[in-house]
C-alpha cells in the first residue's frame, strides 16, 4: 500500500493549504515512528516505510512541485508497483473540513491530479479529497491555496483527522475510510 501527499516542496509553501496532503501523510509517519529519506534512483520524492497494524506502508511526498506531480508518482509507481495507492490532496471545491475518497475520476481542475494522470496514462486510483474551501470573493484560486492557514489551529485538526481517513484506508479498506471521513464532517 502506498500513501502518497502533494504538497510544493520548501519553507516558502510549508503549512499552506496546498500542502495540506502530503502534511496529512507526514503525521501517519510520525504516528508509526518513520522518518522520510530520499527515494531511490533519482525518483523526485521522499519516502519513509512502515506498518499500519499487519500492513506494509510506504508513505511518499512528491519533491517536484505541484503540478509537475506526475514526474514523482509515475517513477514511483514503475519502481515500486504498489497493489494500490492513494493520492491525498487540497480540494477548494469541498468546504473545509469535508474529506471524499474517490476513485477512477479526472483531475477536478487540480493541476497535481491532472500530471498524475497525464503521466501515468489514466486516473485507476484513489484520492482523498480534502476540502479547503473557496477563496474569498474574487481572489485567483492559486492564490489562495499558497496562503497559510489563519491562526486558530483548526487546520492542525484537519491534517490530523486527514491522516486518520488515511490510516483507516489501510486498516479497513475504502468503506472504513468513508465511514471516518463522514464521522469527521463538520456543521
Amino acid at each position: 500500500m502506498l500513501l502518497i501527499g502533494l504538497r510544493n516542496p520548501g519553507s516558502r509553501y510549508a503549512g499552506t493549504r496546498h500542502n495540506i496532503g502530503a502534511d496529512a501523510v507526514a503525521v501517519v509517519a510520525e504516528r508509526i515512528g518513520e522518518s522520510f529519506r530520499s527515494a531511490p534512483r533519482s525518483i523526485p520524492a521522499e519516502l519513509a516505510d512502515g506498518r499500519l497494524g499487519d500492513t506494509r506502508v510506504r508513505l511518499a511526498v512528491p519533491t517536484t512541485y505541484m503540478n509537475e506531480s506526475g514526474q514523482a508518482i509515475g517513477p514511483l509507481l514503475r519502481y515500486f508497483a504498489p497493489e494500490s495507492f492513494i493520492v491525498a490532496h487540497d480540494d477548494i471545491d469541498l468546504a473545509f473540513g469535508t474529506m471524499r475518497i474517490h476513485h477512477g475520476r479526472g483531475s477536478g481542475g487540480h493541476n497535481g491530479i491532472k500530471s498524475i494522470v497525464d503521466t501515468t496514462g489514466g486516473s485507476d486510483f484513489w484520492r482523498l479529497r480534502i476540502g479547503v474551501g473557496r477563496p474569498p470573493g474574487k481572489m485567483d484560486p492559486a492564490d489562495f491555496v499558497l496562503q497559510r492557514f489563519g491562526a486558530g489551529g483548526e487546520a492542525e485538526i484537519l491534517v490530523q483527522e486527514a491522516a486518520d481517513v488515511l490510516e483507516a484506508f489501510v486498516a479497513g479498506g475504502v468503506e472504513a475510510a468513508r465511514q471516518v471521513a463522514g464521522d469527521l464532517k463538520r456543521g
